[in-house]
């Protein structure tokens, strides 16, 4: 208590420091300090029972973050580096990939390059022994693995394997080692001249995987573009702003931040751009946030392509870190983002945090999400773009110049609970497990495998005696229609390509059916279609 109260009052003695200029604001905080401070002290002297004093202060804190915006947070030192890791594009461990399956730890995949690959660890590896402590068969949980297996660059594990068609345990020692996490999860040529990128977070590495896959898809004679953004909830600003510049030409505004208590901030792009002339399209939807609509926000207003989806989810504050002395921290807004137009990109919080965090689900009962009539704007948000004076809309999120309505069409409860109880992923790992060689020698190449390889009727019969199993089977009179059926069968062809190859070859299967990429491709195949967006003076009807 002593201690908190010390920093209280060097807080205070800060404050009156630091606002003697004005001492008029100086005064009024320099009383608000010294009222916390009062109640504290008061609290630790007088209060009837014993209190957590430090769970009194972040309660605190939080309820006063609460009352600014809703992404002024506080957090703890705890959890701190668990947010960083997956935008700083590392972290320290054995990289691999896995799932528990009958109570025992089971390689999906190893990480390429990464240390478990290196030692000769496989897929379907069975993870019995962990520095000799068996893991096996005792009720383990991904939180006991990620702490074993997790650890400081250099530091070794040991790992007792059980390998298929191997008696004896395999014994493996693991040197642990930074481990890249992707922000690329797909990039590959949909046709012989548009390629597709897929980015789900703007990390410190996504710039060098984005030139690389951009560099790629060039070699394969990519003339355009899909850059897909749907279900990026954002990153770091300065990626956002690298990125957008790979796409306009020297001198132009990509955004701009301003506060009352920050001056206007300008990003302009360079001549630096690596796809600053091809035919782009940029697809959101309603979970693309924050940096998302920085890129689609600039690429829009500057009409050097068409954004295709959904609204986007309309998150333009801009925070700042201030470390706290215990190693906890606050996100403090201190800024709003501005699109090139000077549309804010953040959606109104006037109502409350709790109305806030319904805006999804509101906009689906609203019927935004299914239909593009249902959307409408005042006069007052509407804004024009900086090249062919197109009407583009502010008041919170990016509007798409072609709207694409969610896919509402409803799966049975029997298809669903194979989904959320994981019998699907599950029963898949294990096939894929049993008939590793098969796959190899039958399709030695993905492009083979996604041509050629469908999953047959008896398969799906076997996930359905699985299901059976795992006491799920459908309701009386309940039957998976055609459609159903082949999304199904879709998932577990991904499904497959995933155990055997990677994620992008997942997606790339994935993709086939999703309606804002064939939206997409429609457009960028139309040369008609997209020029004659690009030059209307008005916008779809909002």
């Amino acid at each position: 208590m002593k201690k908190l109260l010390i920093k209280l009052n060097i807080i205070l003695c800060f404050s009156v420091i630091f606002l003697s200029a004005n001492k008029t604001q100086g005064q009024i905080v320099n009383d608000h300090v010294y009222k916390f401070s009062k109640v504290l002290s008061l609290i630790n002297t007088f209060y009837v029972d014993t209190v957590n004093q430090e769970k009194i202060v972040e309660t605190a804190i939080i309820e006063m973050l609460k009352k600014l915006d809703p992404h002024s947070i506080y957090v703890n030192k705890e959890e701190v580096k668990k947010m960083n890791e997956p935008l700083e594009g590392n972290f320290e461990g054995v990289g691999i990939q896995f799932n528990i399956m009958d109570d025992t730890i089971m390689v999906v995949s190893p990480i390429s390059g990464g240390p478990s690959e290196k030692v000769g660890i496989r897929a379907g590896d069975r993870i019995v022994k962990i520095d000799g402590e068996l893991v096996a068969g005792i009720g383990v949980k991904n939180s006991d693995v990620m702490k074993k297996l997790r650890g400081a660059k250099g530091t070794i594990v040991t790992m007792g394997i059980a390998r298929r068609s191997i008696s004896e345990l395999l014994d493996f020692t693991v040197t642990r080692d930074k481990i890249p996490i992707y922000s690329i999860e797909a990039s590959y040529m949909i046709d012989n001249e548009i390629g597709y990128i897929k980015l789900n977070r703007f990390s410190r590495t996504s710039m060098t995987e984005f030139k690389e896959a951009l560099s790629k898809l060039k070699t394969q004679n990519m003339k355009k573009l899909i850059l897909d953004l749907q279900d990026n909830g954002g990153g770091y600003l300065d990626v956002a702003f690298e990125l957008a510049d790979q796409f306009l030409d020297n001198n132009k505004i990509i955004v701009y931040t301003e506060g009352i208590n920050s001056p206007r901030k300008d990003y302009k792009s360079t001549a630096n751009g690596e796809f600053e002339n091809g035919k782009l399209v940029v697809l959101v939807d309603e979970n693309s946030a924050s940096a998302s609509e920085i890129v689609s926000g600039a690429v829009q207003d500057w009409d050097r392509g068409l954004i295709i989806g959904r609204r986007s989810f309309g998150k333009g504050l801009v925070q700042r870190p201030f470390d706290l002395p215990d190693g906890s921290m606050v996100r403090l807004t201190i800024a709003k983002y501005f699109t090139p137009t000077g549309r804010c990109i953040q959606k109104s919080y006037e109502k409350g945090a709790g109305d806030y965090s319904k805006d999804i689900i509101n906009r689906f009962n609203s019927g935004e999400l299914s239909n593009e009539d249902s959307i409408h704007f005042p006069d007052s948000l509407k804004y024009t773009t900086k090249i062919k004076s197109r009407a583009v809309y502010g008041g919170g999120g990016i509007m798409p110049d072609y709207f694409v309505a969610l896919d509402t069409t409803p799966l049975t409860d029997y298809y669903s609970k194979m989904i959320r109880k994981g019998t699907i992923n599950s029963f898949l790992l294990n096939y894929v497990d049993k008939n590793r060689k098969d796959f190899s020698a039958k399709y030695p190449v993905f492009d083979k495998f996604f041509k050629e390889y469908e999953v047959s009727d008896a398969l799906l019969d076997e996930l359905k005696e699985q299901a059976k199993k795992d006491k799920i089977e459908p309701k009386e009179g309940q039957v998976m229609g055609a459609e159903e059926t082949a999304r199904l069968k879709r998932q577990m062809k991904a499904l497959i390509a995933n155990d055997i190859w990677k994620p992008g070859e997942f997606w790339q299967i994935i993709n086939t059916e999703n309606e804002i990429i064939k939206k997409a491709v429609e457009v960028l195949k139309d040369n008609a279609a997209y020029e004659k967006k690009l030059n209307k003076n008005t916008a779809t009807k909002r």
